[in-house]
């Protein structure tokens, strides 16, 4: 493809996103296609010939679109948000464009230095502790990052024998029921193991571990001879947004000397607005490690995590290796960053691209802007489930997030959840709408998470009604 050809059907690629974003809301929320339904609208072989550009559009409204989800519809409420904004999506194309592979300094001193430069803007926006100034690094998912934490934490509890001869003896990780999944995974590919992921008691009102609980494990861990390696606290836990008391779990991390990771994956960018940093409250003191992801609620497509450590030496001791092909002068001076060392994989993109551009484009303002919409939509939504009898709100909503459940008046509790489920997935089938669920004491809960940047109050109102029209008029229990 030459460069006019490029610039002819770049427009065209242009337009097309332009035009989709236009009219996303006329597409059915849920993808509607059944199993196996893309595959056969794809050519079982790749064609032999190149065939241009000219109908790789048509082909991709034909049998691409069907099957796609609509992450940015206006009515798309379940998981979390996954925001692509026009800025994040240029800064992303000309990422795309350059083409850089940033695994070393030396490889494009411009993609470390913007990385580390915006990563420092990020902790100025979220007012996070000094400490961890120059300390920041952007992984791809906060998957990654409690990964890269969990091998930290081992390097620095084992005196870097981790890292040297593997591990030896029995290691442990403490978390809560409501703690991400992807701690244990963390755990499992460390090589510590599902077994000793310690689960920690949760408070059954607000679901935050409970510090004492904590204690009581790591004392008998220690004197049974296991080796405690790291507690993984949460801001937002993605259940519900239950918030772990950092401050108090900080303390008792202190004094049994481990390794204490924050993952903030969903809610941490909230404290851009000077009025949710109490959700930062313990950060300063005994945290080793903190997380949260632009790529959710912060208008920048996906994948952009962040991840700042307090002391960068242990993630660097566990994961650096340097082989002869990748020696050179600036790395062997010290003075600067090789982001490798950082991460699992070798290679990296040039993420800081669409951050920066996001950044740029908004302002500290529209970006507290955007947070205190879905805030506001969400408490809205909260007032009109609250209000409705027929209905159980789950009072904790600090964020974009409610969670509730119909009151099925004189349904069994297995039978309730069934027809709570059952409500669901006629909403998802319609097009109109996603949700998702969860479980908090066995009971299932709707979930609703505001915070796509096309959401506004009408789509709230018009999701709230059709959910009570779908459950029907019921005597309350």
């Amino acid at each position: 493809m030459t460069p006019e050809e490029f610039r002819t059907y770049g427009k065209q690629v242009i337009d097309w996103i332009a035009d989709y974003q236009e009219k996303v809301e006329s597409y059915p929320v849920r993808s509607q296609v059944k199993p196996g339904d893309v595959l056969a609208a794809l050519p079982e072989s790749p064609p032999e010939d190149g065939a241009g550009f000219d109908g790789l559009l048509d082909e991709l409204d034909r049998a691409v679109m069907p099957g796609i989800t609509h992450w940015q519809h206006p009515r798309f409420f379940a998981y979390f948000p996954g925001n692509a904004s026009g800025p994040a999506i240029l800064g992303d194309l000309l990422s795309s464009g350059l083409g850089v592979q940033g695994m070393l300094w030396a490889t494009s001193p411009a993609c470390t230095e913007m990385e580390t430069r915006v990563a420092d803007w990020m902790a100025e926006l979220l007012d996070l502790p000094a400490r961890f100034r120059g300390n920041g690094v952007i992984q791809d998912s906060a998957s990654s990052a409690g990964l890269v934490a969990v091998l930290a934490a081992l390097h620095r509890a084992s005196g870097g024998a981790a890292a040297r001869s593997g591990i030896d003896g029995r290691h442990t990780v403490y978390i809560s029921a409501q703690t991400h999944s992807a701690t244990e995974k963390a755990a499992r590919i460390s090589g510590i193991g599902s077994e000793n992921v310690r689960v920690v008691d949760a408070d059954p009102v607000t679901l935050a571990m409970d510090p004492a609980h904590l204690d009581a494990l790591l004392t008998e861990d220690t004197a049974a001879g296991a080796l405690p390696v790291m507690v993984c606290a949460t801001v937002g836990t993605t259940s519900t947004t239950a918030i772990d008391p950092v401050r108090a779990i900080g303390e008792v991390c202190r004094r049994h000397g481990v390794w204490l990771h924050v993952d903030a994956a969903y809610a941490g960018v909230a404290a851009v607005c000077p009025e949710m940093r109490w959700i930062n409250d313990g950060l300063a003191e005994n945290v080793d490690s903190y997380s949260t992801n632009a790529h959710k609620w912060l208008l920048t497509n996906f994948d952009c995590n962040l991840l700042w450590v307090a002391d960068r030496e242990p993630l660097i001791g566990a994961l650096s290796i340097l082989p002869e092909y990748l020696r050179n002068t600036a790395t062997s001076s010290g003075e600067v960053i090789d982001y490798r060392d950082w991460q699992i994989s070798l290679g990296r993109r040039f993420r800081a691209l669409k951050l920066w551009s996001v950044i740029r484009w908004y302002g500290a303002e529209g970006l507290r802007e955007h947070i205190r919409t879905g805030i506001g939509l969400a408490g809205e939504l909260a007032s009109w489930v609250r209000d409705d009898p027929r209905f159980e709100l789950l009072e904790h909503h600090p964020f974009g997030l409610v969670c509730f459940r119909p009151r099925w008046a004189g349904l069994p509790d297995e039978e309730a959840d069934a027809a709570t489920m059952a409500l669901m997935e006629r909403l998802n089938d319609s097009g109109d709408l996603y949700l998702t669920h969860t479980k908090v004491g066995g009971r299932v809960l709707l979930r609703i998470a505001i915070g796509a940047p096309s959401t506004g109050r009408d789509h709230v109102r018009a999701a709230w009604e059709r959910i009570a029209a779908e459950a029907g008029p019921r005597d309350p229990e």
